[in-house]
């Protein structure tokens, strides 16, 4: 009786023509008699009317998050989404894929499951993906009509839910940090089948309103059934002919729609939709001590530049000064004075010792007669030779008094003149002065720390201020704010 097997040899025989037959498997079914182990592998049969298949998809085959789709293969666009291990329970309907196999303590064939996902994911992430693409051949997801959005808006369109947890996040953001935003709810379901056609309806309202500066469209994570309404090609037809901007905030950070796609940005949660609409509140102050800075700093590179050209301009005016050359001119004058006094002296002198001279080789010769006639020659020479001299320095000295006559008059109208330009320069330097207004009444606050108040938000009631006046300066205490109402 060698052809009779024993248990194990029969059960390993079925073992290998299973595993041969079916190498891998996708089969489709209903969770039941679900087991979590400590060991961390799941136990589970896959139903189908009266008929079962046991499976079990050990610990090490499991992942927290799938970055493809194991049906298709495809990569998920956005990031890897979430595996159903951990949230697997009874009920469920699933595709599973693994190899057969007999398991011989039980002695009946089981599934050893690799991939597991959503029996209807599949279907839904093919019809996604069908969509999309006929949407971009429209043009919908074309970045070239994104828009920007505005910045710190004060009216929003807010189209969601009207109670969960979603809008509370956004409207507690905006009232940290909207800076007096206004928010107007256009309510609409944001799950099941009444979704789309009123999430549109409302987005048209929005829009036919006007009122609004830019529409926020959210709502809370979910699954990919939950979060379908904004994959709907109703709503994307919506978002792309809305005349004003829109944002997303739909799902989580894992979750990407049709309705992200379309919408000039997207956000990865509702809170962070209204994160990115208006930044904190240090971001603002540090903005305008910034923009503070800079404009102390222009106010002072150009108050330098107008000292530094009235320096020039008064450097030139003391030059050109008519005072500094009526004082040129007159030592010009003396000088020539005194070149012609020393000049004639010299040619007088020169004169009186040539007759000397002549008188004396005159006596060496004698001859009385000659001699008294050349005397008497040389004093008339002498005496023309003084008259010229007295003609030649009368002449000169008319000259400098004509000269001394004439910038007189010319003084006091190039006097004028240079002083009404020197006033111009004076007034341009006293109008970027930032102290002038207090000449006018007006007061400079400053905080204990020497920072200029521009805004009743810098200051708190019992905050003690400086405030500096045209004659001095006092401290006072901040009683109470009244804002400007705009």
């Amino acid at each position: 009786m060698d052809n009779i097997l024993s248990v194990r040899e029969l059960t390993e025989r079925l073992r290998r023509m299973v595993e041969q037959r079916f190498p891998f498997v996708w089969v489709r079914g209903e969770t039941t008699n679900l087991s979590r182990p400590s060991s961390g592998h799941l136990y589970f049969s896959l139903r189908e009317g009266a008929d079962l298949l046991n499976c079990v998809w050990f610990r090490g085959q499991q992942r927290e998050s799938e970055s493809f789709d194991p049906l298709t293969g495809e990569v998920w666009e956005g990031g890897p989404r979430p595996g159903i291990a951990a949230t697997l329970e009874n009920g469920r309907e699933i595709i599973c894929a693994g190899r057969l196999s007999v398991y011989g303590p039980r002695g009946g064939h089981q599934l050893i499951v690799e991939l597991a996902q959503e029996a209807g994911q599949g279907l839904l992430a093919a019809a996604l993906e069908e969509l999309k693409r006929k949407l971009a051949a429209r043009g919908y997801f074309d970045q070239s009509r994104k828009r920007p959005l505005p910045a710190c808006p004060e009216r929003v369109a807010l189209v969601t839910a009207p109670t969960g947890a979603a809008v509370r996040d956004f409207i507690r953001i905006s009232s940290e940090r909207g800076l007096g935003s206004s928010i107007r709810i256009y309510p609409s379901p944001v799950q099941g089948d009444d979704a789309p056609p009123l999430l549109a309806e409302a987005i048209g309202q929005a829009n036919a309103e006007a009122w609004a500066d830019l529409i926020v469209l959210i709502r809370g994570g979910g699954s990919l059934q939950d979060l379908w309404a904004f994959n709907d090609e109703r709503v994307a037809r919506a978002i792309f002919e809305s005349r004003l901007p829109v944002l997303t905030g739909v799902g989580h950070e894992i979750d990407h729609s049709i309705a992200d796609f379309v919408a000039d940005r997207s956000a990865a949660t509702p809170s962070h939709a209204a994160q990115m609409l208006w930044p904190e509140r240090s971001v603002y102050a540090q903005r305008v001590d910034d923009a503070e800075s800079l404009l102390e700093e222009a106010m002072r590179r150009k108050f330098g530049r107008l000292t530094l050209r009235l320096t020039q301009e008064l450097r030139a005016l003391t030059l050109l000064s008519p005072a500094r050359r009526l004082q040129r001119q007159r030592e010009r004058l003396e000088d020539m004075l005194r070149r012609l006094d020393s000049g004639w002296n010299l040619r007088l002198a020169e004169a009186r010792r040539r007759a000397e001279r002549q008188e004396e080789r005159l006596c060496r010769h004698g001859g009385g007669a000659p001699l008294e006639t050349r005397a008497r020659g040389l004093a008339a020479l002498s005496a023309r030779l003084d008259g010229a001299a007295a003609a030649a320095f009368s002449r000169s000295r008319r000259d400098a008094e004509n000269l001394c006559f004439r910038l007189d008059r010319l003084f006091p109208s190039l006097l004028s003149e240079h002083g009404h330009a020197l006033e111009l320069l004076a007034l341009k330097l006293k109008g970027v002065n930032p102290l002038a207004p207090l000449e006018r009444g007006y007061a400079l606050a400053r905080t204990r720390d020497g920072h200029v108040v521009k805004s009743i938000h810098e200051l708190a009631p019992g905050q003690r201020i400086r405030m500096e006046l045209r004659d001095g300066a006092a401290e006072s205490d901040i009683i109470a704010l009244h804002p400007v109402q705009a």
